[in-house]
């Protein structure tokens, strides 16, 4: 997961360069690339939960109102795909409007800071709750 969102924080930095120098096209391939990247994400966000909630927690008898550690890990990951799913629509919405000529280079850099908070984010939650 922490890999996909590495890649589709590449493919935005590659989206807005591709706008800023006025290739649509790649504008188009590499925003679409990023979409695509938060989109797996959501659906790998999606089946670890689904896994844990009916085959781990209920295995180590874990419950939410309970046990700390479960409550904590699906509020902060949860919030987390929250933003991503927020995320993925503003891009959607960016890469329809740059192609029309509605928007510019300006929108796309606004969607790249808050896509590059986002990744921060996920590198943080994964380091404190994956990892340690």
């Amino acid at each position: 997961m922490t890999l996909l969102l590495i890649i589709s924080s590449v493919t935005m930095v590659l989206a807005l360069a591709a706008v800023q120098s006025g290739d649509k096209a790649r504008f188009k391939k590499f925003m679409a690339f990023t979409i695509l990247g938060g989109a797996l994400f959501l659906g790998c966000q999606a089946y670890e939960w689904t896994h844990l909630i009916h085959e781990t927690l209920p295995h180590h008898k874990l419950s939410f109102s309970s046990h700390l550690f479960a409550t904590t890990f699906f509020v902060l990951t949860g919030f987390h795909g929250l933003h991503v799913t927020g995320g993925v629509i503003y891009n959607t919405v960016v890469l329809t409007l740059v192609s029309k000529g509605r928007w510019g280079a300006n929108h796309v850099e606004i969607a790249g800071l808050y896509w590059h908070f986002v990744d921060l984010v996920w590198i943080l939650i994964f380091t404190f709750v994956y990892l340690l």
